[in-house]
């Protein structure tokens, strides 16, 4: 039964979110005042968290996929009790605010992920309720349902338009995910205008035939008790997930509602105090919230906590029947890594067999999968070509399927990079898992949209990825990445890695599972590598290093070499032979140093960095991908700044010049140069 205190509720969400977009005259009410009736009772009665504790691990989780209604989730994160104050909800938009233009889960308490960018959020979701079911299936024993929480998001039409949404959503159908809840604001609306202008399919139908569970609310303005009938039934739904289609009408109340005119801009003085007046509240008072709104959100808080307390106290009877999984989950929920499972990582010396980077990190993967089992993840219909799938790896499926089971840790993605990418971002956010993600290189291009996202939500998602350049050879440059560790490189807060050889591939895992907050990338080759003399696990930690220093005299202490050659991946073991060549031919001495990752180098103090790059020393580059970026570091960058070409892969660096002898000839002009002229010193950093 509703009342007339969840009306006032419910017309206090709507009259706020006027007020706080008009105060800061940027971003969007309409969305807030639609879906303001359903999320009202989501919250009010379905919802489990605690807002004292907004980490509490078996809390339900909340995504507003359509982040643009972000005012609506700080009204309610304000009115539950979370760490949003109403001055927070009057500085929104502004800087430094935890009320930000979009939802920023490194900002707001209360708030799952980032979202914004449309699609994402009802993707993380996918992610989200992958995480809860593979917890159960492993944590999970009879009286004792330590995982037990459901996924409830909210999408917009924009959100099912985008593509990562259908890859998404098409993978939770298959794979039965029934902790999963959508409600689907129809509001006909975006910012052209009608929806009708591009966008009328049957989108319940669409959703039937991915394998959800469907159903609708005409009005979702009013019928209160629909929405309400509507959620029970898909929390009942345990085999298929659940969409929620609630007709709404974006701006409700306003002068302009039903209309663009309420979607992205403040509705005008003269429209908010006639929104107010139209709900029963004082025009010429803002930023009012009745005390028996408090109240009632107050009374769902309180609420919230106590779940937690019994929650608490089945995890005491769970710690005493099952002390080895207890602490194994409370392990994982703490993010700590296990115990001494550095040890499982495989090092080289150069008279092992050279072998490809892709190759090594199968090693390193099936050395790894079972002493870290918060470690999931899968390829994007390229297993075998990744090599990312382990020895004894269980896939997870629904287990009525045959194909394995919820407890399984290896994801089938099918050809979905850029919906693999944003299930990670939500197995990542939701926490006691490590979610790895793997395609080839020039393909993380389809994911961009999300794996930025990975690096703004500080989420740790490993993303291996092969075929890193001309060295797959035949396919050409359609599958060829030139450009693509560049748009890498100058995202943020990325640890971008392209490891030379055995030891460096251990290291880059090891260093991407010890940097919590950074999404990686592992370019791995498909060509084979030698292990190189002076590599080691604990170097690639620090991102570049002196690998070797050749030509006479170089045994000296102190020497100063006449060249500095670096090499990434590799195109490190071309470097150590045109330094041979140069040392046998032309009697320089030089110093060959490995970058597997730029960012971590930059993180260095001055001293390594220029102990690494020595100052005064002509130095060079040599990458087979592009040379953007590379001038920060040395005087000439050599590498590909056109397309590739489809050919067996050592025609291929022949025809584009990454030889020894042609890598050789162009090192000498550089050291000719500066002969005559003064050598600047690079990798400054103010």
């Amino acid at each position: 039964m509703f009342n007339k205190t969840d009306s006032l509720a419910i017309n206090t969400i709507r009259v706020l979110a006027a007020d706080v977009v008009q105060k800061a005259n940027s971003g969007h009410p309409g969305a807030p005042m639609g879906c303001a009736p359903m999320a009202h009772i989501l919250f009010t009665r379905f919802l489990n968290a605690n807002p004292k504790n907004s980490a509490w691990f078996n809390r339900d989780r909340f995504v507003l996929s359509n982040g643009h209604a972000c005012a609506l989730q700080y009204i309610l994160l304000h009115f539950l009790g979370y760490k949003v104050t109403m001055d927070d909800l009057k500085q929104f938009r502004q800087l430094d605010s935890v009320t930000p233009g979009h939802p920023e889960r490194t900002h707001t308490d209360g708030v799952e992920v980032t979202t914004g960018p449309l699609g994402q959020g009802i993707s993380n979701a996918v992610g989200m309720a992958i995480a809860e079911r593979h917890l159960a299936a492993t944590f999970n024993q009879p009286e004792f349902p330590v995982i037990d929480n459901t996924v409830f998001a909210i999408a917009g039409d924009g959100c099912l338009q985008e593509g990562v949404a259908s890859e998404a959503c098409s993978l939770a159908g298959h794979l039965e995910l029934g902790n999963l809840v959508v409600l689907y604001d129809s509001n006909g609306i975006q910012i052209d205008g009608s929806t009708k202008l591009g966008f009328t399919e049957d989108v319940l139908k669409r959703f039937e035939a991915y394998g959800w569970h469907t159903q609708m609310v005409a009005d979702g303005d009013n019928d209160l008790a629909g929405i309400e009938r509507a959620i029970k039934t898909a929390k009942g739904e345990k085999t298929r997930p659940s969409i929620i289609l609630v007709t709404t009408t974006i701006g409700f109340g306003a002068a302009k509602a039903g209309t663009a005119g309420v979607h992205g801009s403040a509705l005008g003085d003269d429209s908010v105090a006639a929104v107010k007046q139209l709900f029963g509240f004082d025009a010429a008072q803002k930023f009012v919230v009745p005390d028996a709104v408090y109240e009632l959100y107050g009374a769902r808080a309180a609420e919230g906590a106590q779940r937690e307390e019994e929650w608490n106290a089945l995890m005491q009877g769970y710690a005493k029947a099952h002390p080895e999984l207890h602490a194994e989950l409370v392990r994982r929920i703490e993010g700590r890594l296990p115990t001494g499972w550095e040890a499982a990582l495989p090092r080289f010396t150069p008279a092992d067999k050279a072998v490809a980077t892709r190759k090594l990190s199968e090693t390193v993967i099936n050395a790894l999968a079972p002493v870290i089992p918060e470690l999931i993840g899968g390829s994007a219909d390229l297993t075998g070509s990744n090599l990312t799938r382990w020895k004894d790896a269980v896939d997870f499926q629904p287990e009525p399927t045959g194909l394995g089971n919820y407890g399984g840790r290896y994801l089938r993605y099918g050809v979905r990079e850029h919906g693999m990418a944003a299930i990670s971002n939500g197995i990542a956010a939701y926490g006691a898992n490590i979610p790895f993600a793997s395609t080839f290189l020039n393909f993380i291009s389809y994911a961009a949209g999300a794996s930025r996202l990975s690096a703004l939500g500080k989420l740790r998602v490993l993303y291996v990825m092969t075929h890193d350049s001309i060295g797959l050879g035949e396919d050409g440059p359609t599958h060829q990445p030139i450009e693509t560790f560049a748009m890498l490189r100058a995202t943020p807060n990325y640890l971008n890695f392209r490891p030379a050889d055995g030891n460096e591939v251990s290291g880059a895992y090891m260093a991407a599972l010890l940097h919590t907050d950074h999404p990686s990338v592992f370019s791995l080759t498909r060509q084979n590598v030698p292990h190189l003399e002076g590599s080691s696990v604990e170097n690639t930690l620090k991102g570049g290093y002196s690998l070797q220093t050749i030509g006479p005299d170089s045994g000296a202490g102190g020497a100063v070499p006449d060249l500095i050659i670096v090499g990434t991946g590799s195109e490190t073991s071309l470097a150590v032979d045109t330094a041979r060549l140069l040392a046998d031919k032309h009697s320089l001495v030089v110093k060959v140093v490995s970058m597997p990752c730029l960012e971590l180098f930059d993180a260095q103090p001055d001293a390594y960095r220029h102990e690494v790059l020595t100052p005064g020393v002509p130095s060079v580059s040599v990458e087979a991908l592009a040379t953007f970026g590379w001038h920060k570091y040395v005087h000439h960058p050599i590498g590909i700044d056109t397309f590739g070409l489809s050919a067996p892969y050592k025609e291929a660096y022949e025809r584009v010049g990454l030889t020894p002898d042609v890598v050789a000839a162009k090192a000498l002009k550089v050291v000719d140069y500066y002969k005559k002229n003064p050598v600047p010193t690079l990798a400054l950093q103010f």
